[in-house]
């Protein structure tokens, strides 16, 4: 297996107090919160200038949690869905 490269996550714009926006809470959300936090969330996204890397490593693994690249666990499977078909 070859070794992911990591070397964009401390660009990231998601680290530090920003990064509760990401993944979901360890309590109950209700759909308004997670659509709020997910908005908040992307608008980080869009100026990150890791953005790409941060999608191709969550594609890559297979992340099922939380926001990278600007895309969520829905959004990242519907991407790999399409992605296989096309292939397939």
């Amino acid at each position: 297996m070859i070794p992911l490269d990591r070397a964009w996550q401390p660009s990231a714009l998601c680290r530090g107090n920003r990064s509760h926006l990401f993944f979901p809470p360890s309590t109950a959300e209700r759909k308004e919160e997670r659509e709020r936090r997910e908005v908040r969330a992307k608008a980080i996204c869009v100026t990150c200038p890791v953005k790409g890397d941060c999608l191709d490593y969550a594609l890559t693994i297979r992340e099922p949690y939380g926001i990278w690249g600007g895309l969520t666990e829905a959004e990242r499977r519907q991407a790999v869905a399409r992605q296989a078909a096309a292939v397939g």
